[in-house]
């Protein structure tokens, strides 16, 4: 249903200044020019032959002279006003305007580098010994799995970035027990060399604080591996070979930062009927990260 059109609110102020007399020719004596801010006329040089000064308005002979009428928008503002009014030496207060801007900017410049120059450069990356290499699943040690999940991946996946920022590589790997037709669970590896900025604040806030923005899962701080580490894990096996069972060893090591993970689905048709514990895959995982930490020359 449309609605009646509503009275055009008048605004609080002019939207155009109103018109004053001027000396301007253009486009009528009683306008003034174009382009000036705020609906009054920009300064006409005094220097220009045949154009008048705005300042200066005609007289007639044997007249009084006549009070000009004051332009509203002309107020001074809460600032004061830096050098002489408009017309005088030195480009009037535009001109004096662009100069204190300038000499700020040269002022802010001199104070960064003098920051710069004290505090020093930024600090060297502490890879602590670490590389990333090309093929992370010939290093990535998961011996204590292994005892679990005897038989080997024939295929793992891996893939690695090399840059001037950060070296990173990431292996994936099947885990099966003996006999076992498919695959009974999953082992993820990422390391991370952060060569131009240290992970410490972010990597601290992601993991430490976890379970705050992933619903269900519990966060332990571990001690030992690394200068920080940290535990998630989700289980709703409640102790049957139904549910998953997600774990996650986050480990940061100067700007270095690893993850070994393992993740399991169980149903009644699984062939694995006696799954490890998560008490059980959060020991492998501080085994096998430790063991790979050295390997990867921690």
């Amino acid at each position: 249903m449309s609605t009646p059109p509503q009275p055009p609110q008048q605004p609080e102020q002019p939207s155009e200044a109103p018109a004053q007399p001027s000396a301007y020719p253009y486009p009528n004596p009683q306008s003034p020019a174009p382009g000036g801010p705020l609906g009054f006329p920009p300064a006409a040089p005094a220097t220009q032959t045949g154009q008048q000064s705005i300042y200066a308005q005609p007289t007639l002979v044997g007249q009084p002279v006549q009070p000009q009428p004051v332009n509203p928008y002309l107020q001074q503002g809460p600032y004061p006003v830096v050098g002489p009014p408009p017309g005088g030496g030195g480009g009037g207060g535009a001109g004096k305007a662009v100069l204190w801007a300038a000499l700020g900017a040269v002022v802010a410049s001199a104070a960064w580098a003098a920051g710069v120059f004290l505090t020093g450069a930024a600090a060297d990356p502490d890879l602590a010994g670490y590389e990333a290499p090309s093929n992370l699943c010939t290093s990535t040690d998961y011996a204590a799995f292994k005892e679990e999940y005897a038989a080997s991946d024939s295929s793992p996946t891996h893939n690695s970035l090399k840059d001037d920022a950060l070296d990173e590589s990431l292996c994936s790997l099947s885990l099966k027990k003996t006999g076992s037709t498919y695959t009974d669970a999953y082992l993820s590896a990422q390391v991370d060399l952060h060569k131009k900025t240290d992970p410490g604040p972010e990597f601290t806030a992601a993991w430490k604080n976890y379970g705050d923005s992933h619903t269900g899962y519990d966060v332990q701080t571990v001690t030992g591996i690394g200068d920080e580490a940290y535990l998630v894990s989700n289980d709703t096996t409640s102790g049957s070979t139904s549910g998953s069972l997600y774990a996650t060893l986050a480990v940061r090591d100067g700007w270095m930062t690893y993850m070994m993970s393992y993740s399991a689905y169980y149903s009644s048709y699984d062939s694995d009927k006696d799954p490890p514990t998560l008490e059980e895959v959060t020991d492998y995982l501080k085994t096998d990260t430790r063991a790979a930490l050295e390997d990867l020359g921690g």
